[in-house]
């Protein structure tokens, strides 16, 4: 049999044609008109917002930053359940992270949280300059309630999408939220450029800075003129193209990756101590990655012997993000606990949920774990 993979890319429209277009016109070094309409394209899916397409959704984030003003010393407030591009991006700016534990249903940042953040970085002298909410595994944030206290402590809202594309709260699309967004098409996420991302900006004229920042801080001259320190963060032609037709599919994608969410509700989501993470209220997500959660005491197995017992089996699954109070390179940064996510961490794993898993694949997953030896009520 082969192997089941967590998140595999799925090419399964108009990509190849749409890529030898670039490349029978030439247009293969970086920008063209693919990444004009790549841009256009992906802003009619966040509202009408403005788009400027990136070589990562950590480029995203670090240009986000910049343009919201964050200088290094300056506090920024994000989410302690996260990947670590996240934090990253805030250490690229010589920034400080304070870090803030997730909401126990869909482990997004708990706005009671960020509020003690807040107010203890203005007792301390050093009011938060940017909130950086990350909407996990396409559960959207409770990003009205989040933009309203950061306005309160008058701080810029940046939101990390990278895992959203598609997801809605109260109707709006991730990405859409704060003054900026940063969205992600690495190689696991929903829609893939292979590697790739964009900044998504309330204001056209921050999109146009992100592009020339993004392009090296060049001037319009006849020669190489610089006044400002760029980066060479802009998406290839050929890149681009790529994720043209993989956006023209995202509503196809979505819909197979919320099929299996509701297929590992109905079969694994009865098993006694087994629990299969929902909906926020008022969201819809994307179904990026199905999450289960594992209660050894009940099940008689913990998270481990279930992953390592599907790895037996050809099967990736793996476990939820280790939040980055626990990583040793943020141990220093000050954080807002609740205890979510260490506990999600020490019980939560991540199912195969590609867009390109078969039924038969699928219930081979679902077999498999029910399958863990020492598992009870099954």
């Amino acid at each position: 049999m082969s192997r089941i993979w967590l998140s595999p890319p799925h090419l399964d429209g108009r990509e190849r044609a749409l890529l030898l277009d670039a490349f029978d016109s030439n247009w293969i070094a970086p920008l063209g008109p693919h990444v004009d309409a790549f841009e256009a394209e992906l802003g009619a899916w966040v509202e009408g917002r403005a788009v400027a397409a990136l070589s990562s959704g950590t480029a995203a984030l670090h240009l986000a930053l910049i343009l919201a003003g964050v200088q290094p010393g300056d506090r920024v407030v994000t989410s302690t359940f996260t990947f670590a591009a996240t934090v990253n991006a805030i250490r690229y700016v010589g920034a400080e992270p304070v870090l803030v534990d997730a909401e126990p249903v869909g482990w997004t940042m708990d706005v009671d949280l960020l509020e003690e953040a807040l107010a203890w970085c203005a007792a301390t002298g050093r009011p938060a300059r940017a909130v950086l909410p990350v909407d996990l595994y396409g559960q959207v944030c409770d990003h009205p309630a989040i933009e309203a206290r950061a306005a309160a402590a008058g701080a810029v809202v940046i939101e990390d999408a990278a895992e959203a594309l598609g997801s809605t709260r109260g109707g709006r699309l991730a990405g859409s939220f704060g003054a900026f967004a940063a969205l992600s098409f690495n190689g696991n996420k929903i829609i893939t450029t292979s590697g790739g991302g964009a900044l998504v900006a309330a204001d056209s004229e921050l999109a146009a800075r992100a592009r020339f920042l993004g392009s090296q801080a060049r001037e319009p001259a006849p020669h190489y003129e610089h006044e400002h320190v760029g980066y060479n963060y802009r998406l290839s032609n050929l890149l681009a193209a790529v994720g043209r037709g993989q956006l023209e599919r995202l509503h196809a994608k979505i819909a197979t990756r919320q099929e299996h969410h509701a297929h590992y509700t109905a079969t694994l989501g009865t098993v006694e101590g087994l629990e299969v993470m929902q909906a926020l209220p008022g969201t819809v997500p994307n179904a990026w990655l199905t999450c289960i959660t594992l209660d050894p005491v009940r099940l008689g197995v913990d998270r481990e012997a279930v992953r390592l017992h599907l790895a037996g089996l050809d099967i990736e699954a793996r476990p939820v993000w280790k939040p980055m109070h626990q990583q040793p390179v943020f141990r220093d940064a000050r954080a807002f606990l609740g205890g979510v996510s260490d506990a999600a961490f020490e019980v939560g794993l991540c199912l195969p949920s590609g867009s390109s898993l078969t039924e038969v694949d699928r219930a081979r997953v679902v077999d498999a774990v029910l399958s863990t030896p020492g598992l009870r009520g099954a």
